[in-house]
């Protein structure tokens, strides 16, 4: 079928970007996203966490872990944007050190950073960035882990992608693997997750405009609870996820 006199046989400039970042923030990405809960099956076991709660439960997330995580995007984000002759991975370093030191649970310190490596190698097989070699051989040298923020936010500046859009995007999949758990954990239906999903996008968006005000330095994430329920979690009796 020929296109009409109005019509456009070639796309926006803007659209194969588009397509890529959601390829890239798709929660099914093979990256071992859906092995994790980061503490959430803790919770479930121990009945602190309910269906009821779990909206409240993931809109409080948002706002603390979420703005931390955001920041952390942006803050990787930047290093590629500020176009430096050279990438000698010391901010890249930094970030994810702070990242390490305000993830006190071990096990979902070594998630992220599992999903972090996992991310990172496979944007390399993606295409030829100096920068992203450069990133992975510094964590290497500095036995720095790279968690899954930093390298989303790295990522998207070597792609391209606009800064704002791909904090969205990662807080988006980072909530979707997140409700994908509490399904396969909590009586909630395919209905059910979809309208929770649904309606924490304008806390998604709150935190991605939140996270552009402050940096890692100034940035605080207090969940106690989850925290727990991570330490917990290889103690459970039976499991269904990794952390």
């Amino acid at each position: 079928m020929k296109p009409g006199p109005n019509q456009n046989c070639f796309s926006a400039p803007g659209d194969l970007a588009y397509l890529q970042l959601l390829h890239l923030a798709d929660s099914a990405l093979p990256i071992g996203a859906l092995a994790h809960s980061f503490g959430l099956e803790s919770l479930v076991s121990a009945e602190i966490l309910t269906a009821g709660e779990l909206p409240d439960f993931l809109h409080g997330y948002l706002q603390e872990a979420g703005i931390l995580e955001a920041v952390a995007c942006r803050e990787a984000f930047q290093i590629v944007e500020a176009q430096r002759p050279d990438f000698s991975g010391t901010r890249w370093i930094e970030i994810n050190d702070c990242l390490s030191a305000l993830k006190p649970a071990r096990e979902s310190r070594a998630a992220s950073a599992v999903l972090g490596r996992n991310f990172l190698q496979a944007a390399l097989l993606l295409g030829d960035f100096t920068v992203l070699r450069e990133a992975r051989e510094a964590s290497l040298q500095a036995t720095s882990l790279i968690h899954h923020a930093a390298a989303f936010g790295l990522v998207s500046a070597a792609f391209a992608f606009d800064e704002t859009r791909a904090v969205l995007a990662y807080l988006h999949q980072m909530t979707a693997s997140l409700v994908s758990a509490c399904q396969r954990l909590l009586p909630i239906g395919q209905t059910e997750t979809t309208r929770i999903l649904w309606n924490l996008k304008p806390a998604i968006v709150e935190a991605s405009i939140l996270s552009a005000s402050c940096t890692l330095d100034e940035v605080s994430c207090f969940m106690p609870l989850l925290d727990w329920g991570a330490m917990e979690h290889p103690a459970l009796a039976t499991r269904l996820f990794i952390s």
